[in-house]
């Protein structure tokens, strides 16, 4: 990606190194460990899926960094996110305008190992994840070598992907819908509320397809293999493909973010098409898959 000379958000906080980030233990055995693997797929809201209710033995977390000095590798990728997360703010306000919602920025936290949140104590297990009620961003930076050592997804697009995957959670704050959808899964059984949860899921990678589109229709970010990169990073982190090698089989019951096969369609229909109409992915008229018959 060509991000080195892009803007520089001012609404990361940087929580590493305050003292507090010691990795939460996962108990209860391989069910436990498949459930914080599933978890780590790029999650919405982490109050749906975990209880948050871990202790920390220390008591709680500080607000700012310790003044510990980043590593190169770790200080490049501060500065990316910060770029990324600048470039969905340029982006999504003139999109919202038209809908009439007004474009409030998240901001975006860089935790080590576990961090406090509005949605209850979490560590890095989850994954990246956005907190409705703060309207935060919560990314641990060392959840991207996890994405090319684990997963397979190297390259700045698939990291970008993950920052516009979670600001596409925020987007769908703002409009009402994460409220929708979390009143409609309280009426439902739990398979059907699976099911919200990956329409949820999709529509946020569908609102990070939105994002590239207009990143590099405005600004020409794109080079040569990103968006390969980001159909990858779709790809590998599939409810379908994690089950498979944590379960070696497939329960499509207990989805809450998608297979590979719909986490790339509606990212590529995001990217390909680049409006708010084309990721409704609560109608089944509006599937991809369904349009190109």
């Amino acid at each position: 990606m060509r991000w080195q000379g892009g803007r520089r958000s001012s609404n990361v906080e940087d929580r590493r190194g305050s003292g507090f980030g010691r990795p939460l233990a996962v108990g209860g055995g391989i069910g436990s460990i498949v459930v914080a693997l599933v978890v780590m797929l790029l999650g919405g809201d982490p109050s749906v899926i975990t209880s948050g209710s871990g202790q920390d033995p220390s008591g709680g977390y500080g607000t700012g960094g310790s003044g510990v000095p980043d590593d190169p590798r770790q200080a490049e990728l501060k500065d990316f996110v910060s770029v990324i997360l600048a470039d969905t703010e340029d982006t999504w306000p003139g999109l919202l305008e038209p809908q009439g919602v007004s474009y409030v920025d998240p901001r975006l936290v860089l935790f080590t190992g576990a961090v406090q949140s509005a949605c209850g104590q979490q560590e890095s297990a989850v994954g990246p994840f956005y907190c409705p009620p703060d309207q935060r961003v919560y990314l641990d930076l060392d959840f991207f070598d996890e994405l090319d050592r684990r997963f397979g997804a190297p390259g700045d697009f698939a990291q970008a992907y993950v920052v516009a995957h979670e600001v596409g959670h925020h987007v769908q704050n703002l409009m009402g819908i994460s409220e929708q959808v979390q009143a409609a899964r309280r009426r439902v059984s739990p398979e059907q509320a699976n099911a919200l949860s990956v329409l949820q899921e999709l529509q946020a990678d569908c609102f990070a397809g939105i994002w590239a589109h207009h990143a590099q229709r405005e600004r020409q970010v794109l080079e040569e293999g990103d968006v390969e990169e980001g159909l990858g990073a779709a790809s590998a982190i599939g409810d379908d493909t994690l089950q498979r090698r944590t379960r070696g089989h497939v329960v499509p019951e207990s989805f809450t973010h998608g297979s590979s096969e719909q986490r790339v369609a509606w990212f590529k229909e995001g990217l390909s098409q680049g409006t708010l109409e084309a990721c409704d992915t609560f109608s089944d008229a509006s599937s991809p898959s369904r349009r190109r018959r």
